[in-house]
């Protein structure tokens, strides 16, 4: 079985990820991708995304890859600590995730973030297959936090080196290591 026959669930940060973010590219790439889709992409809360996750999940009957950038893999973690993973979720690519214990740039400030529900971070190892893939200059994580995090998900772990938050701000529109990431999860 290869990529092909699986879905690839796009779980985008905040704000969603526009037309030349390599989530997007991904998803107009691969005809078997369903993107999460979030009532308020601004101000997002733990409760709202990881509900809108599960129902997006819950709709899909293939075997299925997550996809999360930022936000998105906030989401995956906080959902997987939460829901029963079902059995079709057979692997999760987390890209840039974000250190919401933090004051972060852009962010409200920490307690309403904790407020929002988005911390502590969930420390579990995860269900299924999956990879963290990280820069070392992101605004949003450490690269120690990041590889912490990966530790404590039981996950494979990808330092890329100085690239920013891993979108397309920082040229991650195009991405041509990104299928070898994905397969990687089902090898």
């Amino acid at each position: 079985m290869g990529l092909d026959d699986h879905v690839l669930l796009i779980a985008p940060g905040q704000g969603n990820s526009g037309p030349r973010h390599w989530q997007t590219l991904l998803e107009r790439a691969h005809p078997k991708s369903v993107r999460v889709e979030q009532k308020i992409w601004k101000a997002p809360t733990r409760r709202l995304w990881t509900a809108a996750l599960d129902r997006t999940v819950r709709s899909v009957a293939a075997p299925t890859i997550l996809v999360g950038h930022s936000a998105g893999v906030s989401t995956i973690v906080q959902w997987a600590a939460r829901y029963p993973s079902p059995p079709h979720v057979v692997g999760a690519l987390l890209v840039a995730p974000p250190d919401m214990e933090v004051s972060l740039p852009g962010f409200p400030p920490a307690w309403i973030v904790r407020l929002a529900g988005w911390a502590p971070i969930p420390r579990v190892k995860l269900p299924w297959k999956t990879l963290v893939v990280a820069s070392e200059n992101d605004p949003y994580c450490a690269i120690d936090r990041a590889r912490a995090f990966a530790a404590a998900w039981g996950a494979g772990f990808r330092d890329i080196g100085p690239a920013g938050h891993i979108n397309s701000a920082a040229g991650f529109g195009p991405w041509p290591e990104l299928p070898a990431l994905l397969a990687s999860l089902i090898a």
